[in-house]
């Protein structure tokens, strides 16, 4: 995440409901424009690939399961290519 989820109860939540470790990225203060942030690509190139898929850059689906499976779907077909 990233300085603008600096909320004590958000983390608190994902610990006690997910079992997660949020981690607070800050951006370098001495620093001026662009500055790559460690480990905020890997989440920003995910979603990135899951938009080639035209099913999921919009939101055409009514039910949140049938997203999550098409979501499953789109990271299979990248991880098979991978593969092959």
């Amino acid at each position: 995440m990233d300085g603008g989820y600096r909320g004590e109860d958000f983390m608190r939540w994902v610990m006690d409901i997910f079992r997660w470790v949020v981690e607070i990225v800050l951006r370098p203060l001495e620093k001026k424009g662009f500055v790559l942030l460690p480990k905020r690509w890997v989440v920003e190139r995910t979603f990135g690939w899951l938009n080639w898929c035209r099913r999921l850059s919009k939101d055409y689906e009514h039910l949140p399961q049938t997203s999550e499976t098409f979501i499953y779907i789109a990271m299979i077909r990248i991880m098979v290519r991978r593969l092959a």
